[in-house]
């Protein structure tokens, strides 16, 4: 059975999109929560799951680096990766839930990869007034994205989805600041930070997709 094609696809969905105020470059995100002990239900879907989140940090947070290096070209190569994952993902979503549902994914995603790209580029010249506008667009992309996942799922209560990707968006936000600043310290920090916390985001949604569908997941 291929996971990612199908049972995963369903909830990368959510990857990425929250709120967080634009200041959020200046404090560094509380620590993600611990990854529960037990073993997971269905650990293939989970490995899965993982493997898409972090793909997702890795080529935003390859991006930021292109941009304050100032390198246009690998700038756009990792603007490409991001969204070659986020089709994968809209692709997944529709052969699980639909066409329907894999198109409007990807419309979910592309605002939330415009939002982190904002967030990136405004954090290079120092336009905190676009760097704030870019949080309130991710916050409002967070919401919408809860509110489909929850109805999708009845395991993926909409608040819950929300604060996860809340926090997220604070993740993305002080990555950028501690690399726009240079601080390779911070962002080293900021990013094993995040890196968990994609793992969290991942085991959350894995659980809730195996509990709907409990005979498609390992």
């Amino acid at each position: 059975m291929n996971i990612i094609p199908t049972v995963v696809g369903a909830l990368a969905l959510t990857l990425a999109f929250a709120a967080s105020p634009w200041t959020a470059t200046t404090a560094h995100a509380a620590p993600a929560t611990p990854t529960p002990a037990a073993a997971p239900a269905a650990p293939k879907l989970h490995a899965a799951m993982r493997e898409l989140w972090q793909g997702h940090a890795a080529t935003t947070r390859d991006y930021a680096n292109a941009v304050e290096a100032g390198d246009r070209v690998l700038a756009a190569h990792a603007a490409d990766s991001v969204v070659a994952n986020a089709t994968k993902i809209a692709d997944a979503v529709g052969g699980f839930y639909g066409e329907a549902a894999g198109k409007r994914m990807l419309e979910l995603l592309a605002g939330h990869w415009g939002g982190v790209k904002a967030l990136t580029d405004a954090g290079k010249v120092g336009d905190t007034a676009a760097g704030a506008q870019a949080m309130r667009d991710l916050a409002a992309n967070a919401d919408t994205i809860a509110k489909f996942l929850a109805g999708a799922n009845p395991n993926l209560p909409e608040g819950t989805v929300n604060g996860l990707l809340v926090a997220h968006a604070g993740h993305h936000a002080n990555l950028i600041g501690d690399i726009m600043k240079g601080d390779r310290a911070a962002a080293a920090k900021t990013w094993s930070a995040m890196q968990a916390h994609m793992d969290t985001i991942a085991d959350a949604l894995a659980d809730g997709i195996a509990k709907q569908f409990p005979a498609k997941a390992d």
